[in-house]
């Protein structure tokens, strides 16, 4: 795994303005927020993508990601907000080490902006046979 700024930062070479940490997650806020208390979520594990985490990483940043939002909301006032997870390049990951991003939306003009663009009509035979491949492969 490349050496990314999250890295650093649990290695303690960068600062952040730590909100939460346990032995497995670490959560700041972030430095470059799109609304005020922007805070990301990571794995200490050195993981590029959400499918190569571990389960024991993954169930643990499971089980503290409601409370960070809550914490968030609790302490920003905002109801409404965004939980996001990109993974490679084409997906707008940008460090390439799992984090989630918790965004809060005070308002239309402020928080994730984003374009939904479904592919059309859906062929439910291709689901079927879709959704059983993809059930095969867990």
């Amino acid at each position: 795994m490349a050496d990314t700024v999250f890295s650093k930062i649990l290695r303690g070479e960068i600062p952040c303005h730590k909100v939460y940490e346990d032995s497995l997650v670490l959560a700041f806020l972030d430095v470059g927020p799109l609304s005020r208390g922007h805070t990301l979520v990571i794995p200490k594990e050195p993981a590029e993508t959400l499918d190569a985490l571990s389960d024991e990483s993954s169930a643990a940043i499971g089980r503290v990601l409601p409370r960070l939002c809550r914490a968030v909301k609790k302490v920003t006032g905002c109801e409404d907000f965004n939980v996001l997870q990109n993974n490679g390049s084409p997906a707008h990951q940008a460090v390439f080490h799992v984090h989630f991003h918790i965004i809060p939306k005070p308002s239309p003009e402020q928080g994730l902006e984003m374009s939904w663009q479904p592919l059309g009509r859906f062929d439910h035979a291709d689901g079927a046979a879709l959704a059983k491949a993809i059930a095969a492969a867990l």
